[in-house]
């Protein structure tokens, strides 16, 4: 179990960290000098020196009388500043129309800013983290089953089985125990504790055999059964809680549109998560559960073989007990 949950941990940090790591931002190619919007921006003379007038085109017109306008061009307009106003650059750079700089998010930096999946992972709200406990789990128990099951059929011996069987129906039980014994085969070690205990209970002791293999193929399924129905409802809670927190913000006209479409990102990011996890987990589970179905039936398949064989064995040592009764009592009286 320790073993799996390093490995299952390891596994988590592997992903996380390979990939779900967003691409990087596009840069400029070399020899090509940054612009920035001020930079591409075009300058206006005015802003840059409002107190001296703006030149019009070169033209003999004297001074105090308006040039005419010609048609298809655009007349210039000239605005002088009011007598003793004083006006600086700086003011004139405030009253230029601008792009309001909209203020940003503190956004992470380091590992976390470039990372998509714990981006996600934040935006999806406080329930995440038990959505993130249930996952891991669910990750290091189908690890551990997975590891347990391919042993399980490393460890399958059936010519092993079949010589056993031989063994009994030829009427050597002890070279059928000696045969059985000491095998990690599920099917043999149960055999080997019924041919041990016949003389006192054989479907007692096949029974009591079956029933461990049985808990120790099954074990950890109650465990996925709940992740299983545990994480959808999780996430419906991660869904109830950012509609709660989207509607909370409704009020402030300023922070409307911003809080609301958070907190149905939230909403979806939990959802997703938890159908995600509940999915991950019912495939495996149900794989898993078939192959306990399976191994009871060769455990009740390969018991009731043996108690067949056995008792077979045991019917012919009577009858042949039986037959030579009278014969041994009819001796004697003569």
């Amino acid at each position: 179990m320790k073993t799996s949950f390093i490995a299952s941990a390891c596994l988590l940090a592997l992903v996380i960290t390979l990939v779900a790591q967003s691409p990087p931002p596009a840069q400029n190619p070399p020899g090509v000098p940054a612009t920035s919007p001020a930079a591409q921006a075009p300058t206006n003379p005015a802003a840059v020196n409002p107190a001296a007038p703006m030149q019009s085109p070169a033209t003999n017109v004297p001074q105090g009388q308006q040039q005419p306008a010609v048609p298809g061009t655009s007349v210039p307009v000239t605005l002088s500043p009011a007598p003793g106003a004083v006006t600086s650059p700086a003011a004139a750079t405030a009253i230029s129309p601008s792009p309001a700089a909209s203020p940003t998010p503190e956004q992470p930096t380091g590992f976390l800013a470039g990372n998509w999946l714990i981006d996600k992972f934040h935006k999806g709200g406080p329930i995440m983290w038990p959505i993130l406990i249930v996952s891991i789990i669910g990750l290091t128990v189908v690890i551990e089953r997975i590891f347990w099951w391919t042993g399980r059929w490393f460890r399958r011996d059936p010519k092993r089985i079949e010589k056993v069987f031989t063994a009994i129906e030829n009427g050597d039980v002890t070279e059928a125990s000696r045969l059985s014994r000491g095998s990690r085969d599920p099917v043999l070690r149960m055999m080997w504790n019924g041919l041990n205990h016949q003389h006192a209970s054989l479907q007692g002791a096949l029974q009591v055999a079956a029933g461990i293999e049985i808990k120790r193929a099954g074990r950890f399924l109650v465990v996925m059964d709940t992740l299983v129905t545990l994480a959808p409802l999780l996430g419906l809670l991660g869904t109830i809680t950012g509609l709660i927190r989207s509607f909370s913000f409704l009020g402030n006209e300023e922070l409307a549109v911003q809080a609301v479409t958070g907190g149905i990102a939230e909403a979806l990011i939990a959802t997703a998560c938890g159908l995600g996890i509940a999915i991950f987990a019912l495939i495996p589970f149900n794989f898993f559960t078939s192959r306990v179905s399976n191994l009871e039936f060769e455990l009740q398949t390969a018991a009731t073989n043996l108690e067949v064989m056995l008792g077979a064995q045991t019917a012919a040592r009577e009858m042949e007990f039986a037959g030579q009764t009278p014969a041994s009592g009819k001796g004697s009286s003569i």
